[in-house]
């Protein structure tokens, strides 16, 4: 559909649903498939194959393969590798309509929302990677005595991945990206609510020129497809973006196979404070898109806005003003500017959690209900007057609720902050700059925002504290996550003196 601006796919043709191994297309060795659906709306979108162990063997075999020394891939100098990703990226724009009309289709989030965050995220991080691949090296060491040493980092090997529901194909790529960059395999499960566009990525590595097995995409369910890639034996490595309970099983299952190493990025109950001295209007703006950006679907989300006792009241109705005026409704409308939640079973337990809060005695300022009678909507809502000890202050809620609360001091709101088994990200909102370094600095968090918040670039670090995961993604950080470290040691010859 034309438009001033991005134009969406009015048919959206969904090209493909099957396992992608080996550069080709398989149906699934058990002949199930399962359906992905449009939660706004709730009807079903297509059939896609759903993978199990099998499946999972079959991409780990052709991954195994295409990893061994002497193969079109491991022959592939750096600089190619990089001219791959470069090609990638290239086709990922060329098709950025088609993709975020599936995004959309999939998830719910508004199609602009896809268009200029989810897409340009996915092109900037494979363009970023694609200039990395050709810069990564050891170090020589001085060392005493006749001796000679240095460092290499080479590849681990096969990769697992599985990745989230919630930002599908931009973390679809922080996870293939980093990892062909330093020359490894892939095989990767996305998420059973949103595998369309993973797929259509089978595609266009096809096209770019990726040889045979250097990436497979096996959809299918967390307790089995996933399991068979978190405790695979000729896996070297699982990373995985998601919850903290399935975090748990998956370095569980990694330690008892083969002790692959593990990347994860779990959940995150977020501090975002807001000092007295702060600009208040940057602050509302930075709060209320941090809770309720993508649904509050995002691990990083602004949970828990702590503000100074002498501004609350001002902050409060500037926030609830702005909830109100908040546009929910068809993904693809230009105005929309908060689309379904993902599923049924997330809708259930925001609306739980949400009724905790009223009978836990917080103060619903507005919102707090469903919309309509067809598919996942939920009003923006903003609760105050909330204490520590509520379940909305302490559990990952992962929907559109703001939760407002306040503070006297700085000693005060670093040890509430901190009090929280998560430490993912954090914000922090004052003009003096001394405040904004002690906070940060005493913060348990891996990401800390000053005066802005979901500040996201290819380029940073990203990772938690705590049960928020272990290790870090992007950056030049995120390659440390893909490589070992070899040393070798020479011993010069006496003759050579």
């Amino acid at each position: 559909m034309k438009r001033n601006g991005p134009s969406y796919v009015s048919a959206a043709f969904i090209s493909r649903t099957q396992i992608f191994i080996n550069n080709e297309w398989y149906e699934s060795a058990s002949g199930k498939t399962f359906a992905t659906y449009n939660p706004a709306t709730g009807k079903k979108i297509c059939d896609v194959e759903e993978g199990d162990k099998v499946d999972v063997d079959k991409a780990v075999e052709a991954a195994r393969t295409a990893f061994q020394r002497g193969s079109p891939w491991r022959k592939l100098d750096s600089s190619g590798r990089g001219r791959l990703l470069y090609k990638w990226a290239d086709l990922i724009e060329r098709d950025r309509n088609i993709l975020a009309t599936l995004e959309t289709m999939d998830t719910g989030k508004p199609f602009l929302q896809s268009f200029a965050i989810d897409l340009e995220g996915c092109i900037r991080t494979l363009r970023y990677y694609a200039g990395w691949a050709d810069k990564i090296h050891g170090k020589s060491i001085p060392v005493d005595e006749d001796f000679v040493l240095f460092t290499r980092h080479e590849p681990i090997g096969v990769c697992g991945q599985i990745t989230p529901w919630n930002f599908p194909l931009l973390m679809f790529i922080w996870k293939v990206a980093p990892a062909l960059c330093c020359g490894n395999t892939v095989v990767i499960k996305p998420a059973e609510q949103t595998p369309l566009t993973a797929l259509y990525m089978g595609a266009l590595i096809k096209e770019v020129g990726f040889p045979p097995g250097v990436v497979n995409i096996v959809p299918g369910y967390g307790p089995t497809t996933g399991a068979a890639i978190a405790c695979h034996k000729d896996i070297d490595k699982v990373a995985f973006t998601g919850s903290t309970e399935v975090g748990k099983s998956i370095k569980e299952a990694a330690s008892k196979s083969n002790l692959k190493r593990v990347t994860l990025e779990l959940g995150g109950k977020n501090p975002c404070i807001v000092f007295a001295d702060s600009d208040l209007a940057l602050a509302v703006e930075y709060a209320y898109q941090g809770a309720f950006f993508n649904q509050g679907q995002c691990c990083t989300a602004a949970a828990r806005v702590f503000v100074e006792e002498s501004v609350y009241e001002e902050f409060v109705r500037r926030s609830v003003e702005h909830a109100k005026r908040r546009i929910v409704g068809n993904p693809f409308d230009p105005k929309t500017e908060q689309g379904p939640q993902i599923d049924q079973d997330q809708f259930d337990k925001i609306l739980k959690l949400i009724q905790s809060g009223k009978k836990e005695g917080a103060r619903l300022e507005c919102g707090g209900c469903a919309i309509g009678d067809l598919g996942y909507y939920i009003q923006p809502t903003v609760f105050t007057d909330v204490t520590d000890d509520m379940s909305i202050a302490k559990e990952e809620i992962f929907g559109p609720v703001q939760v407002i609360m306040k503070f006297k001091s700085m000693e005060e709101v670093i040890k509430r902050a901190n009090n929280s088994e998560f430490g993912l990200t954090a914000g922090v909102f004052t003009k003096n700059i001394d405040t904004a370094l002690t906070v940060a600095s005493a913060l348990q968090s891996g990401t800390v925002w000053i005066n802005c918040y979901n500040a996201l670039h290819a380029q940073a670090p990203f990772g938690g504290f705590k049960m928020s995961g272990n290790g870090r993604e992007m950056g030049e950080y995120g390659l440390t996550e893909y490589t070992e470290v070899k040393t070798v040691t020479i011993k010069i010859s006496q003759n050579n003196h």
